[in-house]
Parts: structure tokens; sequence; C-alpha cells
């Protein structure tokens, strides 16, 4: 089965609010095996809405509308709902009394346009609101031959929560199909996507009860396989056959098949490894550190760094002697080199990682000033060896300190496999 989710509010296509609660929904409907298939953000017109209500009536056989309950005059779902499944509306009067009494119980006066809550749809169940004025409705109907399952519920996420999981689940649960539903990621980075899609594609395929998405962002490419199956035995072991085959095709590409992200998984294969780490950081400005340390108990084997920013700060925090600088620029194989090497020696880690680059979009003076932007240098030491890898990274310069950042961390996680 196949649900279509409906968020109403013209405020939802201005960009100062979000539609939150359909990821919630999406949640909840996931859990039950349902698939969601399509979301609509659509504004407080009559015409627009009971048209968007008319098309999932017709493609979806779980429609699920958030907001538009109020008492406003622009407050229509219950009108357009009506309209589209040619129902009559009529005002509940235990409904308008329940209201009233709530209003008196918190000394507040029920104006008239609050009685436009009290209207209900023909055949519809009212679901209490005990958190807001705004009662939902529920309706299992055949549309044009077809069995719908339509849901009303109030926009507010404090709202819709509970009385979704109290009053829409079970119902859901109880009219579904058993089915269960079970999912799988693997997690790779600074591949193109296109590549990653031309070795897996002809692996995922063959496996057609699995659906297959690829995601790509933040110098990431995630694959996510969902199944749905009614046992959790059945869907898990298809979700696992068809990530198990595309991970043996991509090997040490895949840093995570648990949904762990690079930062955990390195500091998973430190504390494995029995290392230590520390960081200089130029023009990431601490971001390494700062994804390592937003991991619980990272201070077991992550010992601390420096922002070393300027060049000065570079001969202070990590011994980076100035004639380097001076000779070859802050942006050179030779000063990252000994920012590593530094910065290890005086936080005494077993391992160290250095940074250091032009983020942009002006370039530096002095021995740096032909230097391109997006020219990255990262150095990794074990106090015997040093590693360092130039980069030419392209883009904006929150891009580059972002990719910057991860590549230092993939090399990491390249050198202790």
């Amino acid at each position: 089965m196949f649900a279509e989710i409906i968020a109403v509010g013209s405020e939802l296509l201005t960009p100062h609010r979000q539609d939150t609660n359909s990821l919630y929904l999406t949640s909840v409907l996931n859990d039950l095996g349902v698939a969601v298939a399509f979301k609509t953000i659509v504004g407080d017109h009559r015409e627009h809405l009971t048209s968007a209500i008319q098309i999932a009536l017709n493609r979806a056989d779980i429609l699920l509308l958030s907001g538009g309950l109020g008492p406003t005059e622009d407050d229509l779902t219950r009108e357009c709902v009506a309209q589209a499944l040619r129902l009559p509306l009529y005002r509940n009067p235990e409904l308008l009394e329940t209201l009233r009494q709530r209003f008196a119980a918190r000394n507040l006066q029920m104006t008239q346009n609050n009685h436009h809550q009290a209207d209900q749809i023909q055949g519809a169940t009212i679901l209490p609101n005990r958190n807001g004025s705004a009662p939902g409705q529920w309706l299992d109907v055949l549309y044009n031959g077809h069995r719908r399952l339509i849901a009303l519920l109030p926009g507010p996420p404090l709202e819709l929560q509970p009385l979704f999981a109290a009053e829409c689940k079970p119902r859901l649960a109880a009219a579904l199909p058993p089915s269960h539903l079970a999912r799988r990621q693997l997690r790779m980075t600074l591949i193109p996507e296109s590549l990653v899609d031309a070795r897996c594609a002809p692996i995922y395929k063959t496996f057609p009860d699995v659906e297959t998405t690829i995601l790509a962002g933040n110098a990431e490419i995630q694959l996510h396989f969902s199944c749905v199956k009614p046992t959790q035995a059945e869907a898990e072991a298809q979700v696992e056959a068809a990530a198990d085959a595309v991970s043996r095709e991509m090997g040490d590409d895949v840093f995570s098949s648990g949904g762990e992200s690079l930062e955990e998984v390195v500091l998973l294969m430190l504390g494995v490894r029995h290392h230590t780490l520390a960081v200089a950081e130029s023009c990431t400005g601490g971001l390494i550190g700062k994804r390592l340390t937003s991991i619980p108990n990272s201070s077991r084997v992550f010992l601390g760094g420096a922002v070393a920013y300027s060049n000065r700060s570079k001969t202070a925090l990590a011994d980076v002697p100035a004639y380097l600088i001076d000779e070859h620029g802050a942006v050179s194989d030779a000063v990252a080199r000994a920012l590593a090497e530094g910065i290890r020696r005086r936080i005494g880690s077993s391992l160290a990682l250095s940074i250091t680059g032009i983020a942009g979009p002006a370039t530096p003076r002095g021995p740096d000033s032909q230097k391109p932007v997006g020219l990255v240098y990262i150095a990794l030491t074990d106090g015997k060896e040093t590693q360092v890898k130039e980069l030419n990274i392209r883009g904006d310069r929150e891009r580059i300190r972002i990719w910057a950042a991860q590549h230092a961390l993939e090399t990491l996680r390249r050198r202790l496999l």
C-alpha cells in the first residue's frame, strides 16, 4: 500500500516555515510497512487544496493531511476533503459542547469562528486532540471503487504526533495487511556518484524486491536499501543480500554498512588499533576536531589539537619553523608536514593529522599569493613516516573546508586499514 502526505498551509510555501510533520509521519508509516509515494505542500487556497486531495485519492491508498483544521477563514481542510469525497459537512453538537467546555475550563472566550472546528465530515470518526482545540478526523471510504484511509490531522507537531500515535497508528495497523520493513545503508566518500551507480546498478537491479536509493552530498555517497515483506526475516534477508553484494563490489570504498559516520568509524578504528590522534588545522578552522568531539567518549583516542590559523600560531602551537613558511608559504607540502609532526610531539599522540590550504575567496599575500583557491595539503604522521597529500578542491569556501576535512578523515581511515 502507498501513502501520500499533504501538508496544508501557505506559510509552508515561504522560507520561514518547514514541513517537519511529514518526516514524523513517514517514519511511522515505514515502521508499519507503508511506503510514502508522494508528499505535497498546498497553500490555503480552496481550489488548489481540493484538486490536490482529488489527485491523491486517485493514486494513494492512505492519505494524511496535516494543518488547516483551525478556526479561521483560511482553515479549509475539512471543507476541501468533504468536497473531494462529495460528502456533506455537518456541525456536531457534542463536539461543539466539548469545545465550549474546553474554553470554559481555561477561562477563555469561545468566539463564533471556533464553532467551525465542530464541523464533521459525514461518516468520519472524530479523533480527540488532547493538546489543542482542533480535533482530527478519520475516514475509511470507497473512492471510485478503491478503499481509501484518510486522516485529517492538526498542524502543530505537539498536537499531531500524540494524536497520530494514539488514534491513527492502531487503526492503520488493524487495516493493513501484515508487512515488515527492513533497511540497510552503505556509505562511501570521495567517489563520484556516477561511478558508484555504474558499478552498483547492475548488481542491485538483480534484487527487484529491494528499493535502492543513491544519495549524494557533502563529499559522501549513501546507498539506501529497503524492502517490505510479510515477515521481518524475509525483509531482512532481501536487504542483507542486496547490500552485501554491493559491498563486495565496492570493497574498501565502503566505510560504513550500519549507518555510522566517517568520524565514528575513524574513532572506532583508532581504538581497536590502540592509537591516539592529534590534529593541527588551518583552513578548516577546527572542523575535524568538531566532528570528532561530537561523538561521545571520543577523548579515549582523540587527545586534542590546535587551530593554527595564522602563520605565527603555526610556529607557536605546532613548532613550524618560521623559515619554512617564509620559503615555501603556509600552504605547502613542507608546512603541512611540519604541522603534523609538530602537533604530534606537542600533544603526545601516536598519530597526527594536519590541514593547510586556501579556502578563499581571495588568495593570501606573500609566498602563497600565486597559489589557487582550493589548494589544500593534508599530512598524516606516526612519528616515523609522514604522508602528504596535495588536493585541488573546487567550489566556494564552505565546500572547500568540508571536502578538506573529509579527505583528511578518509586518509586516516585508509591508513588504519
